[in-house]
């Protein structure tokens, strides 16, 4: 199942910068992780914001919190999940 998200990171202003390093760091690699294992499948920046949109796949919303929530940043972040279902005059389907 597809999931359209918006993810904005809430880092505290006064909030440790090597802690915010180290869980950027960790970030990336996760990611990295989660593309690798099929379920981030596109992820666009948003201009002028920590934010992004993404693209992800899981089996259920289970499997979606739990991806989610294994990401560093997860303690300062927003979520918006969209679930996603095919539309008939998609023309990129073969619905």
């Amino acid at each position: 199942m597809e999931f359209l998200l918006r993810i904005e990171v809430t880092w505290p202003p006064d909030g440790d910068p090597e802690e915010r390093a180290r869980r950027i760091r960790a970030e990336q690699q996760r990611a990295k992780e989660l593309a690798a294992a099929g379920v981030i499948k596109r992820v666009w920046r948003i201009p002028g914001q920590w934010a992004n949109w993404g693209l992800w796949e899981a089996a259920d919303a289970t499997a979606l919190h739990e991806a989610i929530t294994s990401l560093p940043m997860w303690p300062y972040l927003e979520v918006e999940v969209h679930p996603l279902a095919d539309h008939p005059n998609d023309p990129g389907s073969e619905c």
